[in-house]
């Protein structure tokens, strides 16, 4: 099964995927933001990739609170949770956008294109360290530990 990532945004939805093996997240596409009221789109995405948890961007303040944005983001989340059939879990996306353009800018992609793809690859930035944290705490629930519960 793959992991499913989603920047909410007001006007679209970035897109990325996970491989099966929970290692690499790529950007998949954008949607419009009325698939929050109309899932086909993403249910049909979550049908052809086999995706059995969805993660949504939450964006944080920096000084990690959640404002408008963020209680947005978790409103869509619970809609979508009831309607998609998997679960749904949230990842902090602090400047997943802002790295987004500054990758895209040095990838020299034209101002025009970047328009619709900054979603997705801020979507991809946040889902790989998702997938980074979990694989990294898997790692460690598994490392030998001594007699005082201390990993070695």
């Amino acid at each position: 099964m793959r992991v499913l990532g989603l920047d909410i945004g007001e006007r679209r939805i970035g897109v990325a995927v996970s491989d099966p093996t929970h290692r690499v997240a790529s950007p998949l596409r954008v949607l419009d933001a009325a698939v929050v009221t109309r899932p086909a789109p993403l249910l049909e995405i979550i049908a052809d990739y086999d995706v059995g948890l969805v993660v949504i961007g939450l964006p944080l303040s920096l000084d990690a609170t959640e404002g408008p944005q963020a209680k947005r983001a978790r409103e869509v989340g619970t809609r979508l949770a009831e309607c998609l059939g998997v679960p749904v879990v949230y990842a902090d996306e602090r400047l997943s956008s802002v790295e987004a353009k500054r990758a895209m800018s040095a990838a020299a992609v034209p101002d025009k294109k970047k328009r619709g793809r900054i979603d997705m690859v801020a979507a991809s930035l946040f889902l790989q360290s998702y997938l980074d944290a979990t694989a990294a705490e898997a790692t460690l629930n598994r490392a030998p530990q001594d007699s005082s519960g201390r990993h070695v």
